[in-house]
């Protein structure tokens, strides 16, 4: 039986099922679209069968490929929704209470990527620099343009 950090692919599966899901939502902004990378993201770690050294790494693994997968799904289907129709489905999101999914789907995806991953599951910025594969003063510098992004979206100071 395939092993996964200590997890079989069943065990991964229901363990980061929600993470590569919010990610492709938070991506793509649309649950259909979203369903089909995540379906992929999980057939590739089925059949790469890839090795890693503890869970962080799996879940690391997984939200980089989940970011791939979306840019490549939008990349052959260049097609554009607006932000309205998609608010419904938009995965919670909440930091100190505030809901900010709907403010996230607002900013453009390479700040909220880094939002999502920095707030949403409390990476360091140097983490955020290895799984997207950015310098970690990029990563800086998204962060802070698009807390003032969310500040805007927000209408106020909102602890960011």
């Amino acid at each position: 039986m395939r092993q996964f950090a200590g997890l079989s692919f069943e065990q991964a599966v229901r363990e980061y099922s929600q993470t590569v899901f919010s990610v492709c939502v938070m991506r793509l902004q649309n649950t259909a679209d979203a369903e089909d990378c995540y379906q992929n993201v999980f057939a590739k770690l089925y059949y790469k069968s890839p090795e890693f050294s503890d869970s962080e790494h799996l879940k690391a693994w997984l939200i980089r490929v989940a970011v791939n997968e979306c840019k490549n799904y939008i990349r052959k289907n260049r097609r554009a929704l607006p932000i309205d129709s998609i608010r419904e489905q938009a995965v919670e999101f909440d930091t100190s209470g505030i809901d900010m999914s709907w403010a996230l789907m607002k900013t453009p995806p390479k700040y909220r990527e880094v939002l999502y991953l920095y707030y949403g599951y409390n990476y360091k910025v140097s983490e955020i620099a290895a799984i997207l594969k950015l310098n970690e003063n990029t990563v800086k510098t998204r962060l802070n343009r698009g807390r003032k992004l969310l500040k805007e979206i927000y209408g106020g100071d909102n602890n960011g």
